[in-house]
């Protein structure tokens, strides 16, 4: 049996992968291997590594790495000690292929390991831009680190190219996160009140900020600048999910939560929704709000806007439904207003319709492993 090892390092990151794990599980000719570090085993973050084992996998190895720390030095000691601790999992779990999604900092020590230890790797979501965050670097040394490429875009699959990777071993398959609208059941709104233990009776908008890494976007102003701009529609209910383990993502979070215990029946501020309460959320939201690559990604195949806040996710290919803005006050409470006016009924996703995860299954069933990787120079370029 071919062992397909997955890394994981944060709740969204799992979420998108949930049905290709689901899918390699399934498979007779396959073992799954999980690979579970960072953010989910946090108690800061939720300790989502629970929510993994209650959808029925099993984790073979969970690797810590992240310092209590929010500074850009933490982060850096936190990938240096996930190298450590990823080489000795990696040597234990003996994998015929690694499979990693994005363009994380844990996913970066990750892949350093494997491939000093000589295992495939196997890239999801290469060739797409980020400026304003060091993500951007990250998720381009990923892919020169690669064997395989899976494209959520043909675009995004000649960047790669572009990068010397052989076109045969590019993929274009659609973003894997859109698979959830073909395969899941989402919740029901009065389901989802009663998960959340929180009253929803007004129109809501699901909120999540996290921190700029590269561009010159202080974390808490701009946060504060978002409250500051929400309480200009109180008719709004809000959702606030918790920033991500990056450097400046922990002084955010009491402001957070201050805000919320302020308005208790306006505001719920949660860790993590999981996957499947994230995207159910979305579907009977107004609006989303913020600076995830999800609200880019995933939400415009719900038909609703998302109000893209600052440098984060600039230069990603955007929906119409995306409505990006500056990240003082006044910027995004017009955007917020346009964004309620206008109607994305329309709108179609440019990532997909949600059936890449079979496509990926296919390839790691049938890719040569054993391949020396060689620079790909583009025909008549200098």
């Amino acid at each position: 049996m071919r062992k397909i090892a997955i890394f994981t390092g944060t709740r969204a990151e799992y979420g998108l992968l949930y049905w290709l794990l689901k899918d390699i599980q399934a498979d007779p000719t396959l073992e799954l291997q999980l690979l579970v570090s960072a953010m989910h085993l946090s108690p800061e973050f939720g300790m989502t590594y629970q929510q993994i084992e209650t959808d029925g996998f099993v984790i073979t190895e969970k690797v810590e790495m992240l310092l209590s720390s929010d500074s850009a030095v933490g982060t850096a000691k936190s990938i240096g000690l996930g190298v450590i601790g990823f080489a000795d999992a990696l040597a234990r779990m003996q994998p015929d292929l690694l499979v990693i999604l994005g363009d994380r900092f844990e996913a970066l020590a990750a892949a350093q390991a494997a491939m000093i230890l000589r295992i495939p790797i196997a890239h999801i979501h290469g060739g797409e831009i980020t400026e304003g965050a060091y993500d951007d670097a990250i998720r381009h040394a990923i892919t020169k680190l690669s064997l395989l490429h899976f494209a959520s875009t043909e675009g995004h699959r000649r960047r790669i190219i572009q990068l010397g990777e052989h076109p045969d071993r590019v993929y274009n398959v659609g973003a894997v996160g859109l698979d959830h609208l073909q395969r899941s059941e989402f919740m029901s709104i009065d389901a989802l009140r009663s998960s959340l233990d929180f009253e929803l009776t007004k129109p809501y908008a699901l909120v999540t900020y996290h921190p700029v890494t590269l561009a010159s976007e202080p974390a808490k102003e701009v946060f504060s600048n978002l409250l500051k701009a929400l309480d200009q529609f109180l008719e709004l209910q809000i959702i606030l999910t918790y920033p991500n383990a990056d450097d400046g993502g922990r002084e955010i979070i009491p402001i957070l939560e201050n805000y919320a215990k302020a308005q208790p029946n306006r505001v719920l501020a949660i860790p993590s929704l999981g996957q499947l309460r994230y995207l159910s959320a979305v579907k009977h939201a107004t609006l989303v709000i913020g600076n995830s690559s999800s609200g880019i990604i995933e939400v415009p195949s719900f038909k609703i806007p998302t109000v893209n806040i600052g440098e984060r996710q600039r230069g990603r290919l955007a929906a119409d439904s995306i409505l990006s803005c500056s990240s003082d006050v006044d910027s995004i409470t017009k955007t917020i207003k346009d964004a309620l006016d206008d109607d994305f009924s329309q709108v179609t996703n440019p990532y997909g319709k949600g059936d890449a995860s079979t496509a990926i299954l296919e390839h790691l069933k049938s890719a040569k492993l054993n391949e020396v990787k060689t620079f790909y120079d583009l025909s008549g370029d200098a």
